[in-house]
């Protein structure tokens, strides 16, 4: 079976307040900021291709001076990226070792793909292929994307078993014919590939 991981908050936690850390009181009022400045369609054009340099510009033209905090972002993402989940890298140790092929499809920005290389060498010894959204200039739960794996590495969509914590992206994957399972904890997964007698 060939297993098609997520991997921002599946196999690496976003921790997306640690970007913000002293400039705000509380995260009530990072939120209420990210919301404000409307981060996350923001962040998404960048998973979708566009340069960080650009989405800078985008950002001061539209905030001004309230544009500084998240301005920073792009040189603050390693903070937001530390932290392994463990207990997936654990299950992924045992696909592989049941002879499992092991891939990966992820919205993450082509600049800062290089902060989660670096920060989790695993990403590189693990996975056959990794197709990242903004090398490629699409996203999740765009067809295409599962589509461009499939066409790259000669796989079925029958024989694959995609995982993402996002239902949209899920949803995504079975519009293509994949298995697809909707990640919410190490625990869940286990029992879902346990399950399908994958483990």
């Amino acid at each position: 079976m060939n297993i098609v991981f997520d991997i921002g908050n599946v196999l690496i936690r976003w921790n997306l307040h640690a970007a913000f850390a002293g400039h705000f009181a509380s995260p009530a009022e990072t939120d209420a900021y990210l919301a404000e400045v409307g981060f996350s369609d923001w962040n998404r054009q960048q998973d979708g291709g566009r340069s960080w340099a650009e989405a800078v510009d985008d950002l001061r033209a539209r905030h001004g001076e309230r544009a500084h905090p998240a301005s920073l972002y792009p040189e603050r993402h390693r903070l937001t990226i530390a932290e392994p989940i463990e207990g997936t890298w654990n299950l992924i140790q045992r696909l592989a070792e049941n002879g499992h092929a092991l891939y990966a499809i992820t919205n993450w920005s082509a600049e800062s793909w290089n902060d989660a290389l670096a920060l989790h060498p695993r990403l590189t010894d693990r996975f056959r292929d990794i197709v990242v959204s903004g090398r490629e200039k699409m996203l999740k739960p765009d067809p295409a994307i599962y589509r461009l794996l499939m066409d790259r590495n000669g796989l079925e969509a029958s024989d694959c078993l995609f995982i993402d914590d996002s239902a949209a992206n899920v949803e995504g994957a079975r519009a293509v014919g994949m298995d697809a399972v909707l990640f919410t904890d190490p625990a869940a997964l286990e029992r879902e590939l346990n399950d399908r007698w994958l483990l």
